[in-house]
């Protein structure tokens, strides 16, 4: 096997290996998304990845990985919540994410708590 890995940027250890879209150092144990040379970086356009590191794009359709509390509503979003036709923002605090979820209505929402579908 000829992976070519980049080196833990923590310990420089070299017996790096891929865990799903992760690089993870066996002496450490540090954890990083390798840097991508695709076209969105190369342009400069902002990446905007889900909790478990895959790259969103407008119209993607996301589920909540877990509850959310919303304000005024004596239930929040379970997790498992399917999401479709994101549209990704630069909002406030984080939020990245511009939706509309049955029986909330619209609202923005940050890439850490969705997972792509």
């Amino acid at each position: 096997m000829t992976e070519n890995l980049p080196p833990c940027p923590k310990c420089s250890c070299e017996y790096t290996y891929e865990m799903n879209s992760l690089v993870v150092c066996p002496e450490c144990g540090h954890e990083w998304v390798p840097a991508e040379s695709g076209p969105a970086d190369a342009v400069g356009e902002r990446v905007v990845r889900d909790a478990v590191g895959n790259v969103l794009q407008d119209g993607d359709s996301v589920v909540v990985v877990k509850a959310l509390k919303v304000k005024g509503s004596p239930s929040g979003i379970k997790a498992g919540t399917k999401v479709r036709n994101i549209r990704l923002v630069d909002g406030v605090d984080g939020h990245d994410i511009d939706c509309r979820i049955e029986g909330f209505g619209a609202m923005q929402l940050k890439s850490g708590v969705v997972k792509k579908a």
